[in-house]
């Protein structure tokens, strides 16, 4: 499960790295959570645009009260599913999820602390994602999940389906086998960088201790 990401950069160079025209004012932190607002890179009108979300799918399970809030499904830990693979097999409903630092919990229960990754020389990168129209809270996006690479499997079984830029197009663009060979690849262990911090993972939802992204000249 991912949890916690942060987008350490402005609004103007994400718009830049992922090639959109005009960038979008949105209410989203630079540490994002399930349920809370964060921003996404879709196309529309054959053109790629950023547009502010809820993150996570709101799911209703049987059991709940009638008035409770839905749950935010936030992860996608298979794309052939039912919930998902109507929205893999369209296009429109996938997207690029803006991160330069995703977060993972590790340590003993009560000293539970945040482990941070990021990719080298890279300051910003996608997770692949769906997204669609919600009743319950409006535009809403979800992550795809696969199976942890050699750099973060000590501290979780799972990892974000990573892209880096010249997969962007394949994700947004490809048949529905692409973004399963995209969730089936094992991501390069050399290329993902971690952070131990002795940040508490449950804290109060403001910006922490993420690692800052690397400079660079250029973000295409």
């Amino acid at each position: 499960m991912c949890n916690l990401y942060a987008v350490r950069r402005s609004a103007a160079e994400v718009a830049a790295h992922f090639g959109v025209e005009n960038p979008v004012a949105s209410n989203a932190g630079d540490e994002v959570y399930p349920g809370y607002p964060g921003v996404v890179v879709r196309e529309q009108d054959g053109q790629r645009v950023m547009q502010s979300m809820a993150w996570g799918f709101p799911l209703r399970l049987r059991t709940m009260k009638p008035t409770a809030k839905p749950k935010a499904v936030n992860n996608i830990a298979d794309l052939s599913k039912n919930m998902w693979i109507g929205l893999a097999r369209k296009p429109q409903w996938r997207c690029l999820i803006p991160v330069t630092a995703f977060a993972e919990a590790e340590g003993a229960k009560g000293a539970i602390t945040r482990t941070w990754f990021n990719l080298r020389d890279q300051p910003i990168f996608a997770w692949g994602g769906l997204w669609r129209d919600s009743s319950e809270w409006g535009p809403v996006y979800s992550g795809a999940m696969t199976e942890a690479n050699g750099t973060i499997a000590p501290v979780h079984n799972r990892m974000p389906v990573l892209l880096r830029p010249d997969d962007y197009d394949l994700w947004l663009h490809g048949d529905f086998d692409d973004l399963i060979a995209f969730q089936a690849r094992r991501f390069p262990d050399e290329l993902i960088e971690l952070t131990r911090t002795a940040d508490p993972w449950s804290r109060p939802r403001v910006a922490t201790a993420a690692p800052s992204p690397p400079e660079s000249p250029t973000l295409f």
